[in-house]
């Protein structure tokens, strides 16, 4: 029996994974807009990336936001490193989208978010977003790169992030479920 703090009266609790490489800034953006102290599972780094950052998240991160008392959103953070690869699929399970960032100071975030995208692809057919960490908001040209260099269809939003700003990583987030609504919109329609 639900608890009265807990129940939620037609309200729909949905998952949106924030999935991309090593270092992008995935940990902060979950940190920046969760309403509740982020479960992490961030441990010390040995091995020669620790010149990037101290700790790497080994399992993942867990957030929450609610939108409106109709919906929340709890937010799973993957594992950036691929030796930590086979939590991507554990946490993918039974998303409604994700979020696929990429650090834009580093060229090498793009390839490394290829793989990624590619696991995810393969995954789920469900609805996702990429958003440019550190990106200047009027940068069209990385945002054409990106699109090529990974592939992504013209209908797919692609927009600069700071994982720092909690507007801005809302911005990201809206752009994610306007994405996931126009999908069961569609799905409606075809039915």
């Amino acid at each position: 029996m639900a608890t009265p703090r807990t129940r939620r009266r037609g309200g729909q609790a949905v998952k949106v994974v924030v999935t991309g490489p090593f270092a992008a800034g995935k940990t902060t953006l979950i940190r920046t807009i969760s309403e509740i102290t982020v479960l992490s599972t961030e441990r010390g780094i040995t091995d020669s990336t620790r010149k990037r950052k101290a700790e790497t998240t080994v399992a993942m991160d867990f957030g929450r936001i609610t939108i409106d008392r109709d919906l929340v959103l709890y937010l799973f953070g993957t594992p950036g490193q691929d030796r930590f690869d086979f939590m991507w699929e554990i946490l993918g399970e039974g998303m409604i989208g994700y979020l696929l960032l990429v650090d834009a100071d580093r060229p090498e975030s793009v390839a490394e978010a290829a793989g990624i995208l590619e696991t995810f692809r393969n995954m789920a057919r469900v609805p996702y977003v990429v958003a440019l960490n550190r990106a200047a908001v009027t940068d069209n040209e990385l945002v054409d790169r990106v699109r090529t260099d990974l592939q992504i269809p013209q209908d797919i939003a692609i927009m600069p992030c700071d994982a720092t700003d909690k507007e801005s990583v809302k911005n990201v987030l809206l752009a994610l479920l306007y994405a996931v609504l126009d999908e069961v919109e569609a799905e409606a329609v075809r039915a």
